[in-house]
């Protein structure tokens, strides 16, 4: 590879053996430095290598969600994130966590936000070790059919939390333009023909799909695809538009975005932020918890559609 060359987002991706979706990723989060001919994305290779230099041995998908944090030591985590007011970490994928977290620049410019890209499980599970401040959560219990809450209590023991609504979003299938498989239940995913494409485990998508699958008694080894993966609802979407795969499980939101898919809606869920007790006092969650009352903030995700916002910033229980 020569550093006078530029790439494109797709030859990039395959020089480090990601996804095409992981390579805008690193571009958005700032991580790995690209410019723009008009529409079009490049890559020199001078700025390759040097975000290879920077991940310092880990692989590009620990890269991707791994946030500057994560290479210090666990006391040092922990006064990084709690005891400085000059970073903040907040944990999720969903676009509404960006906006929110340019509403906070705003506000504090001398504060330097840290978004990491991560599903539900492993953010509850960066608040607990105290390598996160703001999470998000949608996790369904079938036991209950209560979403987040029993596992904000199961998987932070001793450490009370504050679950504050963000969004309704509804999940379902995508499916190419027609819908030609007839794939509209659960079960449908088991048919000989159809080429499923899943969520990782502790995305709130995998969470829901294994916990159907367990209720209707389906053996996800019946399922043609179960155990290829990707990170987020935009790369699912795409697989299942480029016909790679015919069916896969995400947001509305995300569908609304490809002319050649169909969306199957399945269960509406609840999108929370998780923060801990003893945050909610200072003045950037005091902030936070202004934001989301505000008409500024409230009509731009509106004007995005795909979000029921009508509980937006309320606080759905203490554990």
């Amino acid at each position: 590879m020569s550093n006078d060359v530029s790439y494109t987002p797709e030859e990039v991706a395959n020089i480090l053996r990601i996804s095409k979706f992981t390579v805008y990723e690193l571009i958005k989060r700032g991580e790995l430095t690209a410019y723009h001919i008009g529409r079009k994305v490049r890559v020199e290779g001078a700025d390759i290598e040097s975000y290879k230099r920077k991940s310092k041995g880990l692989s590009p998908l620990e890269s991707l969600i791994a946030s500057p944090l994560d290479i210090l030591a666990p006391n040092e985590r922990s006064k990084h994130c709690f005891e400085s007011d000059e970073s903040l970490v907040i944990c999720g994928q969903d676009i509404v966590l960006d906006i929110l977290t340019r509403h906070l620049e705003k506000q504090f410019p001398q504060v330097h936000f840290l978004r990491r890209y991560i599903g539900s499980i492993d953010g509850l599970m960066a608040l607990y070790r105290g390598m996160a401040n703001v999470v998000t959560a949608h996790l369904w219990d079938s036991d209950t059919n209560e979403y987040n809450t029993p596992f904000v209590r199961r998987l932070l023991p001793g450490h009370p939390t504050c679950i504050i609504n963000l969004v309704y979003r509804m999940e379902g299938f995508y499916v190419a333009k027609g819908n030609l498989k007839n794939i509209t239940t659960w079960s449908d995913l088991t048919k000989p023909d159809v080429r499923f494409v899943n969520r990782e485990r502790g995305s709130g998508a995998r969470v829901l799909l294994d916990e159907q699958l367990r209720i209707s008694e389906i053996n996800h080894k019946d399922i043609l695809g179960y155990r290829e993966e990707e990170m987020t609802h935009l790369a699912i979407a795409s697989k299942v538009a480029r016909g790679e795969a015919d069916v896969g499980l995400g947001i509305e939101k995300v569908a609304m975005q490809f002319i050649n898919l169909d969306f199957i809606p399945l269960h509406k869920e609840r999108y929370d932020l998780v923060i801990r007790q003893e945050d909610l006092e200072r003045p950037h969650f005091q902030a936070l918890m202004s934001i989301l009352q505000s008409p500024s903030f409230r009509n731009e995700v509106l004007g995005i559609g795909g979000y029921d916002i009508s509980q937006m910033g309320q606080i759905i229980a203490k554990t």
